[in-house]
């Protein structure tokens, strides 16, 4: 049953060859880089990859022309943080009782909506930090081989926390609904040593990343948002043992004291951090750690308070963190602390993330430095700067376009009408 589903999956959902030459033409291009966008541009493409870029390029024979007119070529943009493993619910409710009550199959049928459902936001790279049942896996792979349309995905399999925290799926349940106390195999852990371990069991079962929980959460019910939740020791295990392993670390931070411990262990993101003070910015500036806000996970859970969707307990933890976060973000860009684009996909609906790039822009950031948040600094905290994030000659051709110009009008990216990625166009025209 397992192989028929995937090749009748493979057949219906087969994918365009990248072998084809293209010459994009537009009115504008922003290369991901630079202090401001050119006209006009000029993009060939052969092979999958970015060959000339550049007004006075040479049109390679046979190549088929695109003019995409008033528009802006620009990198694929990238999330540094999602869910695409968890479709939105709007109703806390019903997101805790599909958890349950799906299977893995139909979880997994699920994901490759909202997969496809971002690469035709724009998206051509994510990172995805945190999901359940190796899904993440299963779907970073099918999209490598071209079974399925969707973003480059960068895994975490399970983030790692402690018993009771943000990152233990059980808080909050009675013992006989799991049957079992959750531990490494789940992303819990209670000592430096289990930390390695669990680092180690992830990389063997595929992660790209390591995502760790080191405070309190939102969403989850039995901790506070921005207490503490692993030691410096532990975190310095997991930090340690990611780096050795040539794995980069997130950090689900939102309060000070855990993202401080998380910038001591050398971790490479805080994600979040509502609540980082003037000392925890500075640590960050310091030891060039980026910062990942997700604006966005914060405007899902105003929509869900408006209708009253949240439990009282997660409710009030909510109106802590957004009434703090744009103070936050605000400093951390007058600082000059690096600032990425991260969404937290899965908290609001799945193919808005691009909204998160006027949101930054609306606390402060000028747009042409949000655009690079989103497309050549994302890819550096990715690991993944070699190969895209920026429109360069020998790079993956992962290219989108929107109307007119991103750096007059930022909301603009909210779009996206033509998206590339290696080649391989999945979307052309509004």
């Amino acid at each position: 049953m397992h192989r028929t589903l995937v090749a009748l999956l493979a057949v219906s959902l087969a994918l365009p060859a990248a072998d084809q030459t293209y010459v994009l033409k537009a009115a504008h291009l922003f290369d991901g880089k630079s202090d401001r966008v050119v006209s006009p541009g000029l993009i060939v493409v052969t092979n999958g990859k970015i060959a000339t870029v550049g007004a006075h390029a040479a049109f390679p024979v046979g190549a088929e022309i695109i003019d995409l007119g008033d528009a802006t070529l620009l990198p694929g943009l990238m999330d540094a943080h999602t869910h695409l493993t968890y479709p939105y619910e709007r109703d806390y409710r019903n997101e805790t009782l599909n958890a349950l009550k799906k299977t893995i199959p139909e979880r997994t049928l699920d994901a490759i909506d909202v997969v496809r459902r971002t690469l035709m936001a724009g998206f051509t790279t994510v990172r995805d930090v945190g999901a359940g049942d190796f899904i993440d896996v299963g779907l970073r792979n099918a999209i490598n081989a071209g079974k399925i349309p969707g973003p480059r995905m960068l895994v975490a399999v399970n983030a790692i926390g402690a018993t009771g925290g943000h990152c233990d799926a059980s808080a909050g349940f009675a013992p006989n609904i799991f049957g079992r106390e959750t531990g490494i195999p789940d992303g819990v852990v209670n000592s430096p040593d289990q930390a390695r371990q669990a680092v180690r069991y992830n990389i063997k079962y595929g992660a790209d990343v390591i995502k760790i929980c080191a405070t309190g959460g939102v969403l989850s019910l039995t901790d506070d948002v921005d207490t503490p939740q692993l030691t410096q020791a532990e975190l310095d295990a997991l930090v340690s043992e990611a780096h050795a392993l040539r794995r980069k670390t997130a950090a689900h931070a939102h309060g000070a004291t855990g993202a401080k411990i998380a910038i001591r262990a050398g971790i490479d993101s805080i994600e979040h951090g509502s609540f980082l003070d003037d000392e925890a910015l500075d640590m960050m500036k310091a030891h060039g750690t980026f910062y990942v806000p997700t604006l966005m996970a914060a405007e899902g859970l105003k929509e869900r308070l408006t209708d009253g969707y949240l439990p009282p307990v997660v409710a009030v933890k909510a109106r802590l963190a957004i009434a703090a976060l744009d103070a936050t973000v605000r400093k951390a860009i007058a600082r000059g602390v690096r600032i990425v684009v991260g969404t937290d996909a899965t908290v609001y609906p799945h193919g808005r993330n691009a909204e998160e790039f006027h949101l930054l822009v609306d606390l402060g950031m000028k747009p042409i430095d949000a655009l690079k948040a989103g497309t050549s600094l994302d890819a550096e905290l990715l690991g993944v700067a070699d190969r895209t994030g920026s429109l360069e000659a020998g790079k993956f051709a992962d290219i989108v376009a929107c109307p007119g110009n991103p750096a007059e009008d930022i909301r603009r990216v909210e779009h996206i009408r033509f998206v590339m990625k290696e080649g391989v166009i999945y979307r052309r025209g509004d």
